[in-house]
């Protein structure tokens, strides 16, 4: 059973927590299909070409049909003349978004969670806050974690502990609904707020 690492209020190392059972044995394609999805919708979708009916100009026959000894042409806006519009080319109308069930989402974050605890790389404190409000005191709390960069998850972000952290390159705020499997996995550590952990484990 994969256990997280506590953390108390100096965020030192205090303890572990085990993490629920059902956090066990979920199968990794439940991950690999929300983090297809997320990345889809993040897509620009600006890619566009004009077609045939969008070139200007185009209205008028090139040259007669017969007597010249070339193919005959109906417009210049033809696929295969140079200038032409584009033949099947991409829109900016595709819809990229691939459908996710909750089920889903919530067995993605699990196992995201499980395997961050599974490489010591899942902490848990009971409050993350930063009451000075300096950049330094919160360069001081991911220093002492000794990641190259840190998901730090509370439940609800005050603006003292958001200011602190606000600055700081290699650590990445969000409360607990912003929470999902793609930012669980995309960071090297995470640290999260015992209580939002509690909530997580009691969804489903």
């Amino acid at each position: 059973m994969s256990k997280a690492i506590i953390l108390n209020d100096k965020f030192e190392n205090s303890g572990e927590l085990a993490l629920p059972e059902k956090f066990e044995g979920i199968n990794s394609h439940n991950l690999h299909i929300y983090v297809k999805s997320y990345q889809a919708a993040l897509r620009a979708n600006t890619a566009s070409t004009k077609s045939r009916s969008d070139v200007s100009g185009g209205g008028k026959k090139p040259f007669a049909q017969k007597g010249g000894g070339r193919a005959r042409a109906g417009s210049r806006t033809n696929p295969v003349w140079v200038g032409g519009g584009i033949a099947f080319g991409p829109r900016a109308n595709r819809n990229y978004d691939q459908k996710v069930n909750k089920k889903q989402k919530r067995l993605a974050l699990e196992f995201a969670l499980n395997d961050k605890a599974s490489k010591d790389a899942l902490f848990v404190v009971d409050s993350i806050a930063v009451e000075s409000g300096k950049t330094k005191d919160a360069a001081a709390i991911v220093k002492s974690i000794g990641a190259r960069d840190v998901l730090i998850v509370k439940d609800l972000i005050d603006e003292k502990t958001f200011l602190a952290f606000r600055n700081v390159p290699n650590a990445y705020l969000i409360e607990s609904n912003e929470l999902n499997a793609y930012l669980a996995t995309a960071f090297y550590a995470v640290v999260i707020e015992k209580s939002v952990l509690e909530t997580i484990a009691k969804e489903g």
